[in-house]
Order: C-alpha cells, then structure tokens, then sequence
C-alpha cells in the first residue's frame, strides 16, 4: 500500500492546479444548450427542499444560496421549452440505515422533506415530477429508472442543486455510466454555479466528534471528478 505522508505539502501544486481549473470553467448559455430541440432536454434538480435549504439539522448557508440560482435557471430552461422538469428529493423512512451517517433529516411528511417554496410555486410547477428517495442515490430503490425508459427521446441532462460531493454526484454519476454501459449518446451537464456543498471546519468536527468536511475543496474536487469522466461541467447563465 501506498505510503501516505506530508499531504499538505505534496498537495500544493494539485490544488493550486484544482483551483485554476474551477476559476476557468467556462460561461455557456442555456439557450446553446438546449438549442432547437428542448424536448430532449430535462432538468434536474437535486435535493432543493426545506431540510437542506432552509431548516433542519442538515441545512446550511451554502446550500441555501443555491435557491436563487437555481429557480433562475428552472424559470430560464422554461422560457426556452424544456418540459421535463425532474426533483430527486429525500424522503426518508425513520428506519433507513443513512442515519448511521448522518443525523435523521427530512422524514417522509415533515416539512423538511418538501419541495422549497420558491419552485413549488413557479406556475408551470404541476409540470415537475417529484422523485423521492431514501438514500443518496436518485435511481437505486426509486422511480427514475422507470421515468427514464418512458421519455426515451431525452438525451441531455443537466444537473443543479446539492450536494455537489454526494447526491448531485451520485447522481449525475449514474447517468453518465449507464450511458457508457449501454452505450448510449448521452450529456450528462453538472451547472458548477448551480451546485455546491456544505461546510464543516476541522475545530467544529473536533468538538462534536464528527467527521470534517471542507465544503470548498470538496465542491471542486468532486467537480474535477465529473469532468474527468466525461460529465460536463460548466457555469450555466
């Protein structure tokens, strides 16, 4: 096994490397996007609900900063003709063995689990198909696989919401490999000023003996990621 030492200082160049690259990623106009063709678009969001945006143990700043980008873009994709309009969201069973991991959080019927308000209430919303799962995967033990063989014709997929490192990943991971598996013509887009994560600093980690997590290093390093397996990434305007 590989021998592990001085991270901090063998790092340096990688993540002075990893920090270019994100300030680099290029500005792409969802209208280039979705083109001519917005029948073969669908736009996914991951997890905006009040238990990560809003309230909850789970809910953040960074994450609730999300809200505007992301209602922007639904309201923009919409100008343009998209109609399918997906929202994978937490919708946990008081028993599921997540919470081992992480606290209990949006439980099927609390408010946690709903839809936030700013999209529940755009007028074309009766257009969205709500998606629950029960883990971190927006397909496994849910109806996304079935929704996905019943629209065919949708070959491009873009991605907004959180959290940039766990379920947007998850999900936009899945995509793109079952793309590759099946050998399908598939864009799987992650919006990386649409997605972010949350922050938990090393002295907070500490004191509450729980794991730490750098909420900037692990937006960026899951973005390179994605990338670096054919998903797209870019900053949808």
């Amino acid at each position: 096994m590989t021998a592990i030492k001085d991270l901090a200082t063998r790092s340096t160049s990688f993540l002075t490397y990893l920090e270019e690259w994100y300030h680099n990623l290029p500005h792409v106009d969802l209208a280039t996007i979705v083109d001519k063709t917005p029948e073969r678009v669908a736009l996914c969001s991951i997890d905006m609900i009040n238990g990560f945006c809003k309230e909850g143990p789970l809910a953040g700043p960074r994450v609730g900063a999300l809200v505007e980008p992301v209602v922007r873009l639904f309201n923009r994709a919409y100008e343009l003709g998209v109609r399918a309009f997906i929202l994978t969201q937490d919708t946990h069973d008081p028993n599921t063995p997540e919470f081992a991991s992480y606290p209990p959080h949006c439980l099927a019927g609390t408010a946690e689990s709903q839809t936030i308000r700013e999209l529940a209430e755009l007028p074309f919303a009766e257009q969205m198909v709500v998606i629950e799962k029960n883990s971190l995967s927006s397909h496994l033990g849910t109806r996304f696989g079935a929704w996905l063989s019943e629209h065919p014709q949708i070959d491009t997929f873009v991605l907004v919401g959180d959290c940039t490192d766990l379920c947007v990943y998850s999900a936009a991971m899945h995509l793109r490999l079952e793309a590759n598996a099946l050998n399908l013509k598939r864009r799987v887009i992650v919006a990386a000023n649409a997605v972010d994560t949350f922050d938990t600093p090393v002295a907070t980690a500490r004191e509450l003996g729980i794991y730490a997590h750098d909420g900037d290093l692990h937006h960026v390093l899951f973005l390179h990621h994605m990338a670096q397996n054919g998903i797209e990434v870019m900053n949808i305007v």
